[in-house]
């Protein structure tokens, strides 16, 4: 069988997003991880987004904080309410000079169907905080 896009030999499927914003790493930081950036990439949290604790949003994902590296990156588990699986999200900042760049990644997703939801799910994401920074930043 051909491995198809976005295929892993380990973790089932994944997919990658990433955009480069003209604000500084710490900017961009701040800004996903206040009220209304959680708002906007993870959803209306109905629990607290702390390290080593789950979380539940108004929509029904529902997740537990792994990793909490402050102005670097986070790995959360991630699942949607109609899910069956537990897959695994990692948002990263990295700077270059003025610029940051925002990077979504994620893994154990079940075939290439639940990759393209997600490749449009995080597509709509990635420009609603494209349109946020640009409103914040003029």
């Amino acid at each position: 069988m051909e491995k198809q896009v976005g295929q892993t030999k380990d973790v089932g499927f994944q997919f990658g997003l990433r955009k480069t914003f003209s604000v500084s790493k710490e900017e961009m930081w701040e800004f996903l991880f206040s009220k209304n950036g959680l708002r906007i990439w993870l959803g209306e949290l109905k629990t607290e987004f702390e390290l080593k604790k789950h979380y539940e949003t108004e929509s029904g994902i529902t997740g537990f904080v792994r990793i909490f590296n402050p102005y670097s990156h986070i790995r959360i588990n991630w699942k949607k309410k109609d899910w069956n699986n537990l897959s695994t999200v990692q948002i990263r900042v990295i700077s270059n000079k003025e610029k940051s760049t925002f990077i979504i990644h994620q893994e154990k997703l079940l075939d290439s169907g639940q990759r393209a939801e997600m490749k449009e799910y995080w597509n709509v994401i990635m420009n609603n905080v494209f349109h946020e920074i640009s409103k914040a930043s003029s």
